[in-house]
């Protein structure tokens, strides 16, 4: 399985490629060809063709959940595929998986809109939908885990606007991740981690049934986080003893340098590239 970073916040020295606080994976593997997230703009494109990967034949597009720095890019890819039809240029049609709750619309006081743009209505035009709050395998491998059970309580707890009729502040519950299954271990892939990093690694883990971690990726949303859950996080990272990690997105730099401290820590930008 490859995977690369097609949106970070960050971008590596010497890799001229553009950047935005949002996050979108391009993972192949087994012939096929997984999107996961879009990020917050059309960057996710322009990166893929400077780096020779062809969105135009992808399998699948999968949703982490609804937030703008995670799904404003189907806008773009929309309007890709339209572009390539008009040119009579050939693409598929990818199937989209994702929480049901994840093709929402959220807003909060000085922000109107931070979720999804475009209903799922709309997005069935163009999309085969497999929406589900069940895990789905998408290969023999790959695993796209469902809502994720919070048994922790030192994470996951925040909550962030609300959603178009709801009465109660949004936990993001549709928050999700990947799960790929090697014969040395397990590798988590993650959007923002709002259902909490350490409960992510765990039902992976359980639905997986190997305790074995050789990687995780992806946004662990440690910003500026609460003493009780940066202490509780570094705590478990130091008992799981993963391979290694690669904390990107919403991980601020003292979250970073603290799990530094108790696991081998990479470096994360656009363009990185990663075997596994």
């Amino acid at each position: 399985m490859q995977l690369t970073v097609l949106v970070d916040n960050n971008t590596l020295i010497d890799r001229y490629f553009l950047a935005e606080p949002g996050l979108s994976f391009l993972i192949e593997d087994e012939g096929l060809t997984f999107l996961f997230d879009t990020g917050y703009s059309d960057i996710f494109i322009k990166n893929a063709q400077k780096m020779g990967k062809n969105l135009a034949h992808l399998n699948f597009i999968i949703l982490s959940h609804s937030h703008l720095d995670h799904t404003w890019g189907l806008d773009p890819l929309i309007r890709y595929f339209a572009e390539l039809e008009i040119e009579h240029r050939p693409f598929s049609r990818p199937a989209l998986v994702a929480h049901p709750e994840s093709l929402t619309s959220a807003s909060a006081e000085g922000f109107r809109e931070f979720g999804s743009l475009i209903s799922k209505k709309r997005l069935a035009k163009h999309f085969d939908l497999h929406l589900s709050k069940e895990p789905q395998f998408l290969t023999g491998h790959l695993i796209f885990l469902g809502e994720i059970p919070r048994t922790n309580d030192f994470e996951g707890r925040l909550t962030f606007g609300r959603k178009d009729g709801a009465t109660e502040d949004d936990n993001v519950i549709e928050d999700s991740a990947l799960v790929y299954k090697t014969s040395k271990g397990l590798i988590i892939i993650t959007g923002c981690s709002h259902a909490g990093i350490c409960n992510i690694i765990e039902y992976a883990k359980k639905i997986c049934n190997d305790p074995r971690i050789l990687d995780v990726i992806g946004g662990f949303h440690l910003q500026n986080p609460p003493k009780s859950q940066i202490e509780g996080t570094i705590s478990y990272f130091k008992n799981l003893h993963p391979a290694k990690i690669h904390a990107c997105h919403c991980t601020d730099l003292e979250s970073k340098i603290a799990l530094s401290q108790v696991v081998n820590l990479k470096e994360v930008g656009v363009g990185l590239s990663l075997q596994y």
